[in-house]
């Protein structure tokens, strides 16, 4: 993702494993190997040894992951033409803490902006929200610059608004040392005192904060509470029974353990301040599985399973969770390159769409403590594809095999 993109410091290993393996999906597969599932002829994907041997190269690269650091490996995909692949691998010192399995829960942080933006998109549908709102007419005076961002702005990073995750003040939140729970108000507070990016809409700039106002919009806008929203609206509807937002460290179902390296064992160029996490220590990690982020709300907060979020994107490209005219705004991108970026990646209403040799998919990649999440779809929602990792920091080993397994999910859905 674009250098212009401002991000956690100590999620740089991940964020740059993103960022590579965008930029090589534009030329053609990472670390390809003569095992590979795919090759690239004429710019078009061709399948070259059929399911299974995409099953094996998936399962070699999550084995491989593995052996470069990575706690624990999930991949999951479902091209629409039978039984989806799912993976799971794990370092042999974690299984004393749990058995990995490909339909554990994970904390899918970032990727809640998908589901945040279909709430908005729903109650615009509804004639209760529109895109067209400034941000101040729901939160008036929390918001710097409230009167001329709209919450289509917030939507799409557009508002030039600071990423509170940015702020020192909330290292010890982000680190699990800080028990007390950041409310919106408190965040939007904080970032009051930071001078602005950008007029609004003039440029974009991925930023937290975003989502924390539209959190908050949607909780005045409808009098609920966000986990009563994910509730009632996405998760019960489709029948997602382990999908919730997440209003504390308790995990009421079957859940993957997540890791960070313990401070000795951080790579160098991690920021001294992000270098000790709380939790349990073994193995030269950290175990932040019962961390919670207590800064991370409508930005991050929503926990799933692959399988749930396959069914989520099915739902919501077929059009089962938005009207079609909802579902167009949505899928209206800026370019994150800036004016003359081609748009090769672009940002629409809390998701990504990314043009890859094998297809145009859409996509989130999601980063917090301990997980490390992508999701990605194409625009009919009947091919999908996830992995996660237990960590949110990756060796410089493990950045390329991210990006090739990365590319090989976004060609292996369109089989």
């Amino acid at each position: 993702m674009n250098e212009r993109v401002r991000r956690r410091p100590r999620l740089t290993g991940f964020r740059a494993m993103a960022t590579v393996a965008m930029a090589a999906a534009l030329i053609g597969p990472v670390g390809a190997t003569p095992s590979a599932a795919y090759a690239i002829d004429g710019g078009a994907a061709v399948r070259q040894d059929g399911a299974v041997e995409t099953h094996a190269h998936l399962r070699a690269l999550a084995r491989e992951l593995v052996e470069e650091g990575v706690p624990g490996v999930i991949v999951r995909v479902d091209d629409g033409e039978g039984r989806p692949v799912e993976i799971a691998e794990q370092a042999a010192w974690t299984r004393k803490d749990h058995r990995l399995r490909a339909d554990d829960e994970v904390r899918e942080a970032s990727s809640t902006k998908t589901v945040m933006a279909t709430l908005v998109l729903q109650l615009v549908a509804e004639h209760r929200l529109a895109l067209t709102d400034p941000v101040g007419k729901w939160l008036p005076g929390q918001v710097r610059n409230g009167g001329a961002i709209t919450l289509r702005m917030l939507l799409n990073h557009t508002s030039g608004l600071f990423d509170y995750t940015e702020d020192p003040a909330l290292v010890p939140a982000l680190t699990g040392w800080d028990t007390h729970v950041w409310t919106s108000r408190e965040i939007l507070s904080l970032v009051s005192g930071h001078p602005a990016l950008f007029e609004p809409g003039a440029e974009w700039s991925y930023s937290n904060t975003n989502y924390i106002a539209i959190g908050a919009v949607l909780e005045k806008a409808t009098g609920k509470s966000l986990a009563a929203l994910v509730r009632d609206r996405i998760a019960e509807p489709l029948g997602l029974r382990h999908t919730f937002y997440a209003t504390g460290s308790a995990w009421p179902g079957r859940h993957a353990h997540g890791y960070e390296p313990d401070a000795a064992h951080m790579p160098p160029n991690v920021p001294e301040e992000f270098r000790n996490y709380a939790g349990p220590r073994h193995d030269d990690h950290v175990d932040v599985t019962g961390d919670y982020v207590t800064a991370d709300g409508a930005d991050a907060a929503v926990v799933s399973t692959a399988g749930d979020w396959s069914r989520f994107y099915g739902a919501l490209m077929s059009g089962r969770l938005l009207p079609a005219a909802q579902l167009a705004e949505m899928r209206t991108t800026v370019p994150e390159g800036g004016p003359d970026d081609p748009e090769e990646l672009g940002y629409g209403l809390g998701i990504e769409r990314a043009k890859t040799p094998c297809g145009t998919v859409w996509d989130h990649v999601g980063v917090v403590p301990g997980y490390a999440t992508y999701n990605v779809t194409d625009s009919t929602g009947r091919r999908t594809a996830a992995f996660f990792f237990a960590t949110s920091t990756l060796t410089k080993e493990a950045h390329q095999t991210g990006a090739a397994l990365m590319n090989a999910l976004n060609c292996a859905i369109f089989g």
